[in-house]
């Protein structure tokens, strides 16, 4: 099978084509025809040296995939309600960026009805996290007010869509007008560019004082003493990334007063137990939003992945670049397909 290789640690350029034998699957596993894969910022990290493969996992990176089943486990499917040549989309722990990938059978999903290859490729990293996050940690709850960071990005637009079908207010931070005025259109409530407005203080004054009841954080650092200060009375803040440092010094006597909750997770490396947990949970609850138009993947560009174009040596090594230059507004997506 064709595949992208990280050849060293380094810049988007070291993304590079490559050929490997085809993964067999296993016992609670299918392999996946991958018709296109999702872009992360955990890929990015990885490509750099910043996100080590967990145990047993492909060195390749991608961590969400669409296309269809060629072969798996039988039962596993069968009780899964899953056959060969269904169209799925998947979480997978690596491998992703490759014409062929094994996946955990409790780890797939059908292709919401409606929706392309392209579009169910751009699902499941950023709707498991958000699932497991807000609404699984951070315990949301229609009638409550959700503050997102980086509400432009790919887990931000999901948070977006999902936060306001569930029922909350919706506040959304990004850098840019322009990128407040795409929030916005996405069905954000308000928008705040943090870039010369003060999020913590924005988001008092739109609450009336009363503070927001969950934080989706993906900065981590300086950022949390600002959050604490601007969180409701029992808040929820759930720190998903560190983009912005792991120290963070915060009034720890807000925490007490308050009685705040300051939590965070990392999705890769937990058991496939608990990541088929919450694609159930995705099935029953928001797959239905995806269906009924309430909820729309956003994809801002599709690369051919295997292209060498504009000096890089893949269409992977251009996504990475663009991800990278922080200019996009919602999902990148690699494409398999001729």
């Amino acid at each position: 099978m064709k595949c992208i290789e990280i050849r060293e640690y380094g810049a988007p350029e070291v993304l590079v084509p490559a050929e490997r034998p085809a993964p067999a699957a296993g016992q609670g596993e299918v392999l996946i025809r991958v018709t296109a894969s999702g872009v992360n910022r955990p890929d990015v990290l990885q490509r750099t040296g910043n996100y080590p493969v967990p145990p047993g996992a492909s060195d390749l990176p991608g961590l969400e995939v669409a296309g269809v089943i060629e072969s798996g486990d039988a039962e596993a499917m069968r009780v899964a309600g899953l056959a060969v040549g269904d169209r799925v989309c998947a979480l997978v722990a690596g491998g992703g960026y490759a014409e062929q990938c094994v996946a955990p059978v409790a780890q797939c999903l059908p292709v919401p009805r409606g929706l392309t290859d392209i579009e169910a490729a751009s699902l499941p990293e950023t709707f498991f996290t958000v699932w497991s996050n807000v609404f699984d940690r951070g315990r949301l709850q229609a009638g409550e007010t959700l503050l997102i960071q980086g509400g432009t990005s790919g887990i931000g637009v999901t948070a977006i869509q999902m936060g306001k079908a569930a029922g909350a207010t919706v506040i959304a931070t990004a850098g840019s007008d322009d990128k407040c005025a795409a929030m916005l259109k996405l069905g954000a409530d308000h928008a705040i560019n943090y870039k010369t407005a003060d999020f913590a203080e924005e988001a008092k004054k739109l609450t009336g004082g009363k503070g927001v009841d969950v934080i989706l954080d993906m900065v981590a650092g300086e950022y949390v003493r600002r959050e604490v200060e601007c969180m409701a009375e029992d808040g929820r803040l759930v720190i998903i990334a560190v983009q912005g440092g792991v120290k963070a010094d915060f009034n720890a006597g807000l925490v007490l007063r308050k009685r705040l909750l300051i939590t965070g997770s990392t999705l890769r490396p937990r058991p496939v137990a608990f990541k088929g947990a919450i694609a159930r949970a995705l099935k029953e609850n928001v797959w239905p939003w995806l269906e009924n138009g309430s909820i729309k993947p956003v994809i801002h560009s599709v690369f051919p992945a295997l292209q060498a174009e504009e000096g890089m040596p893949s269409g992977a090594a251009r996504a990475h670049a663009l991800m990278q230059s922080n200019q996009h507004i919602g999902k990148i997506v690699l494409s398999w397909q001729a």
